[in-house]
C-alpha cells in the first residue's frame, strides 16, 4: 500500500491522459534511462541533484516524481519539492512498477524537442525544452486530435502553429518546428492510417482506449464512418467547432475538451447505455 507521500501505479494510471494529470518528473540516472529510454506519458526528465530549481515553477501544483524503483531518488526529490511548497508525491515502485503493469510508456527518442532535453542542455539545471509543431490552417479532425494526443501523452508544454498550406514546410525549416498532417512528411497519413495512428505507432502508445479512439478519429478523418459509429458524431462536433471559431488556437482549446470526453468514454464508459425513462 502506498504511503501518504506516495501514489500507486493504479491511482496514477487513472489520472494520466486527463486534464487532472499531475506533472510527471523522471529523475532516473542516465544509466537507468539508457537501459529503458521510455518515459511515462508527458513526463519530463530532470536530474535529481537540481530538483530544487523546479520549485518556483511548480509551487502549489501537483507533481509525481519517479525513479527506477521508487526508492531513494524519487523519495528524496519529492521531499525537497514538498519542502518548497510543491504538492509532490513519489510513484510507488517507480518506473519498473509502471512498466510491469503494462501501462503506456512513450518512446522518448521520437519526441522532436525544439531544444533537446539532455543533462548538458539545461538552464541552471532546469530543462526549458518543449516541442514545436506546425500544420495547416483551419483544422478539422487530425489537426486537433494530434495536438490533444501530444499535450496529454507526449509533451504537456507543446506549442502548435497553424499556417497556410504552402508555408508549413518553410516555417518548419525556419523555426525548427516539426510539420505534421501534411503530405510527404514523417508525421502524416500512411496508407489507410491517419496521422493520429502514426503518432500512436511511433510513440509506442498501445492502450485499448487510445486504440479505440484512433479508430474513431480515422473513421471521421477519412470519411469511413463504418469503422466506428462514433466517427459520425466526432465529425459533426468537429465541423461545428470549426464554424464556431475563426481562431485556430481557440478552436484547439475547445477541441481539447472534446477529445478529453471521447477518451474518457473509450476508457471508462463504452458499456454504459442510456434511455428514457431509465
Amino acid at each position: 500500500m502506498a504511503s501518504p507521500v506516495q501514489i500507486s501505479v493504479a491511482q496514477l494510471n487513472r489520472l494520466v491522459g486527463t486534464p487532472g494529470s499531475p506533472i510527471l518528473i523522471d529523475v532516473r540516472i542516465d544509466e537507468d534511462f539508457t537501459d529503458d529510454p521510455r518515459i511515462l506519458p508527458a513526463a519530463i526528465r530532470h536530474p535529481h541533484q537540481t530538483i530544487d530549481t523546479l520549485i518556483p515553477e511548480y509551487r502549489e501544483k501537483s507533481v509525481v516524481v519517479y525513479c527506477q524503483k521508487g526508492l531513494k531518488l524519487s523519495s528524496g526529490a519529492a521531499a525537497i519539492l514538498r519542502a518548497g511548497g510543491v504538492n509532490a508525491e513519489s510513484l510507488e515502485g517507480g518506473h519498473f512498477a509502471w512498466r510491469d503493469a503494462d501501462n503506456d510508456l512513450t518512446n522518448y527518442s521520437k519526441i522532436p524537442w525544439a531544444t533537446p532535453q539532455s543533462t548538458s542542455d539545461t538552464n541552471n539545471g532546469h530543462y526549458t525544452a518543449s516541442s514545436l509543431w506546425v500544420t495547416r490552417l483551419r483544422p478539422k479532425i487530425d489537426r486537433i486530435a494530434c495536438p490533444w494526443l501530444i499535450r496529454r501523452f507526449i509533451d504537456r508544454n507543446a506549442r502548435f502553429l497553424y499556417v497556410a498550406s504552402a508555408d508549413v514546410k518553410p516555417v518548419a525549416e525556419k523555426f525548427n518546428a516539426t510539420p505534421f498532417d501534411i503530405e510527404d512528411t514523417f508525421w502524416s497519413h500512411r496508407g489507410d492510417q491517419c496521422t493520429f495512428d502514426t503518432m500512436l505507432h511511433e510513440f509506442g502508445l498501445t492502450s485499448p482506449a487510445l486504440k479505440q479512439l484512433a479508430t474513431i478519429v480515422r473513421g471521421a478523418d477519412t470519411d469511413n464512418h463504418s469503422l466506428a459509429p462514433e466517427s459520425s458524431g466526432l465529425l459533426a462536433a468537429s465541423l461545428g467547432l470549426s464554424r464556431m471559431y475563426s481562431d485556430d488556437l481557440q478552436q484547439l482549446d475547445a477541441g481539447m475538451l472534446l477529445y478529453d470526453a471521447f477518451y474518457r468514454w473509450a476508457r471508462d464508459a463504452t458499456t454504459e447505455k442510456h434511455n428514457w425513462p431509465s
